[in-house]
């Protein structure tokens, strides 16, 4: 049973630099697999970035990669998302999702479990 909190977004202009929080109650990250997923308006929900709390295993999307860096740490129980050169398109509700660990890494969605509410990130011109 984990409860998650995600906060850190607001509006940047492009170019910009944002770092998401995720805080977690209720159970330790340690043996879940823990992302951020992002949401535009009139767009399927998509994985961001993963990573494999013990292990470390990552995932990054291709549109973020070398951009985006997911990270975690393990005293605080917290995960984080720094976004750097913001583009308009990356405009979206970011939510922090987690599910208990099996095999592999997962990145679908619907294959996780618990989410938080979501914050808002919003890329100006």
């Amino acid at each position: 049973q984990v409860q998650l909190v995600e906060s850190g977004g607001g509006l940047v202009q492009t170019g910009g630099s944002l770092r998401l929080s995720c805080a977690a109650s209720g159970r330790a990250f340690s043996g879940y697999d823990v992302g951020w997923f992002r949401q535009a308006p009139g767009k399927e929900r998509e994985a961001v970035a993963a990573i494999r709390w013990v292990e470390s295993n990552t995932y990054y999307s291709d549109s973020v990669k070398g951009r985006f860096t997911i990270s975690r740490d393990n005293a605080k129980n917290m995960l984080f998302l720094q976004m750097n050169s913001l583009k308009p398109n990356d405009s979206a509700l970011y939510y922090c999702a987690a599910r208990i660990g099996d095999w592999r890494l997962r990145i679908h969605a619907p294959e996780y479990d618990y989410w938080g509410q979501g914050t808002q990130v919003t890329v100006s011109s």
